[in-house]
């Protein structure tokens, strides 16, 4: 009995603590990350392992001259609250930047990027 007590306690606090130090992370994303792609996307979709705030949750795409070149439209998916995405213009061949900053539903603030590469025209 004692050994079962213990057993019990010691997963509801691995639980616990595993859900309360927990981030937003990125699951996959469309592009993905060094991504070589042969047409131009139309939109760039990121997927988290939580739900995001949509109020503080955004992102961006940039190309190589630091020249910002989604539509400016990005948003949290009503329908699947763990999907960002943004429209982007049309890509010429070259390299580019997504960049993200994140609200989990929890309060955890996430930031990050990742790169892609178009090598032929949209």
């Amino acid at each position: 009995m004692p050994r079962l007590l213990i057993g019990v306690v010691l997963a509801v606090v691995l639980t616990w603590t595993s859900q309360a130090w927990s981030h937003a992370y990125l699951v996959r994303s469309r592009p993905g990350a060094r991504a070589s792609l042969a047409r131009a996307p139309e939109r760039v979709e990121l997927w988290f392992n939580e739900r995001l705030e949509p109020a503080y949750s955004g992102m961006s795409v940039w190309n190589a001259a630091a020249q910002r070149v989604d539509t400016g439209d990005a948003r949290v998916e009503s329908a699947e609250p763990t999907q960002l995405s943004v429209r982007v213009n049309a890509l010429p061949a070259g390299a580019y930047t997504v960049r993200y900053r994140v609200l989990s539903v929890d309060g955890h603030l996430v930031e990050s990027e990742f790169a892609f590469r178009v090598r032929g025209a949209p």
